[in-house]
């Protein structure tokens, strides 16, 4: 919080500021914005650069913009990575299935200058590099553009998908293929996953129209029931799944042939 506080400092010196130029300037701001929350008073920002006081999200908005400062790099030196905030949501696992709402900026990016050579031809070993880099972007794993992408977790209950998608999973999601695909596969590899999003939450799996309702087929062996929706009304298609990040082997592996002997066994 000290180095915060001088690199601030620091900052404000080298455009020849004063504290009487900074409170007037966040004045501007807090004008600007319709709300006191923005402005900084001499003692605060004294406090700020001298006393390792953290600045509240306004006035480091504020010290942002009069100091053309990136607002994310100076979050980071109060310890504060917002890039890594995926990769914080996943290891918060929560049981159901949802959308991930951080955009392409937040994925934890490759870096540029790496002395290790990948050929993503091959199988390569990438644990080491992993501890390096935290979790990899999406970008390293299809290569392509994700402008239009968001990104979906699966549930840890969620083995609606499996074994083609594991719960935990993550998945990307092209926004721009949402209508649904009557044809085009030869085998459930091909055939198109979507990401979808109804009154109670959000489901994945193999789509098909069937006059006004939408059916909702998990895999074979998940030993679940389709889900049947009215159409549009009641879902959404965020989009087709495009790209997976899976643990291939799960610790909570669920029993499917314990649970499909249980259900077939008669009652005693």
């Amino acid at each position: 919080m000290d180095r915060a506080g001088e690199l601030l400092k620091r900052a404000r010196e080298r455009l020849k500021l004063t504290y009487r130029d900074v409170e007037k300037a966040s004045q501007i701001i807090a004008t600007r914005r319709g709300s006191d929350e923005f402005a900084i008073a001499l003692s605060r920002l004294a406090d700020i650069e001298n006393k390792a006081t953290v600045p509240n999200i306004y006035r480091l908005y504020t010290l942002c913009a009069i100091y053309r400062l990136d607002f994310d790099e100076v979050l980071r030196w109060y310890g504060v990575p917002r890039d890594l905030l995926p990769s914080e949501a996943v290891r918060v696992g929560l049981p159901q299935t949802h959308a991930i709402q951080f955009g392409p900026r937040a994925a934890s990016p490759v870096p540029q200058n790496s002395n290790a050579e990948i050929d993503l031809n091959k199988t390569t070993f990438l644990s080491h590099l992993m501890r390096r880099w935290g979790k990899m972007a999406f970008q390293f794993l299809d290569g392509q553009e994700l402008s239009h992408h968001r990104y979906g977790f699966i549930g840890l209950e969620d083995w609606s998908m499996y074994p083609v998608l594991h719960p935990g999973s993550l998945v990307v999601i092209d926004e721009t293929k949402r209508k649904i695909a009557t044809a085009g596969w030869t085998d459930e590899h091909d055939r198109p996953i979507y990401f979808l999003e109804h009154r109670q939450g959000y489901v994945c799996g193999w789509c098909m129209l069937v006059g006004n309702r939408l059916l909702i087929q998990p895999h074979p062996a998940s030993h679940q029931q389709p889900q049947s929706f009215g159409w549009p009304a009641e879902i959404d298609v965020l989009g087709q799944v495009t790209g997976v990040a899976m643990v291939l082997e799960s610790s909570q592996r669920r029993p499917a042939r314990a649970s499909a002997a249980r259900a077939k066994s008669p009652d005693p």
